[in-house]
């Protein structure tokens, strides 16, 4: 992406980025439906008139905020972990370590994450519902790029259903979010865990010989 050029460009992409931000906070605390213009813009001390100079409604910023967040999502999965880079599976467990810190602190840490994504955006309209259920199966093939590249390896299962195990992986981060949003103090580190725990001993090849 290309750096504004002078202040005032600056100025107007850090203010677009505040847009954001504000209306992300309020969309997750009050709902989409029940968040106006007027209180983006109250929040912020801006006028109507600013706030439509840079969106032209409330739908279309929410976009902008769905898809901020679904990038966080895909970097720490992807970009920042990439799937064929395990070679070993220390390598492998050392990766779901990462992910499984990366997510947290996005999914977990801030709730207003997942309130959005699971609770307000998926009830507006029938695209951004689709747009979501994208996401889910995003996450689906970078998951199912992970487990195929550790039976290529040969340090998981070579009779590993990596599209089905790799659905059911998902729908385990999504009941620990779950959980995490039900009971903030519950232990999310235990919880964590066990995943990871799934995540390598339930895949892993078993040593020549035996398990181990």
């Amino acid at each position: 992406m290309t750096k504004p050029s002078t202040r005032a460009d600056r100025r107007k992409a850090e203010l677009r980025r505040d847009i954001i931000d504000t209306a992300f906070v309020c969309f997750a605390e009050k709902g989409y439906h029940a968040t106006g213009i007027a209180d983006i813009a109250t929040e912020l001390g801006i006028g109507h008139g600013t706030f439509y100079r840079y969106f032209s409604n409330k739908r279309e910023i929410i976009d902008h905020v769905i898809d901020d967040l679904a990038a966080r999502i895909v970097t720490a999965l992807a970009t920042e972990n990439s799937p064929d880079a395990a070679e070993t599976l220390d390598d492998y467990r050392a990766q779901i370590e990462r992910i499984g810190a990366a997510l947290t602190v996005i999914l977990v840490q801030d709730r207003r994450v997942a309130q959005l994504l699971l609770f307000h955006a998926t009830g507006i309209d029938d695209e951004l519902t689709a747009r979501l259920y994208g996401l889910l199966d995003t996450a689906d093939a970078l998951t199912a790029g992970y487990l195929e590249h550790g039976v290529d390896r040969g340090y998981l299962r070579a009779d590993l259903d990596t599209a089905n195990t790799a659905k059911a992986v998902t729908g385990m981060l999504l009941a620990a979010v779950l959980h995490g949003l039900r009971d903030p103090e519950g232990d999310v580190r235990a919880l964590a865990e066990a995943i990871r725990r799934l995540l390598v001993d339930g895949v892993r090849r078993e040593a020549v010989g035996g398990p181990g």
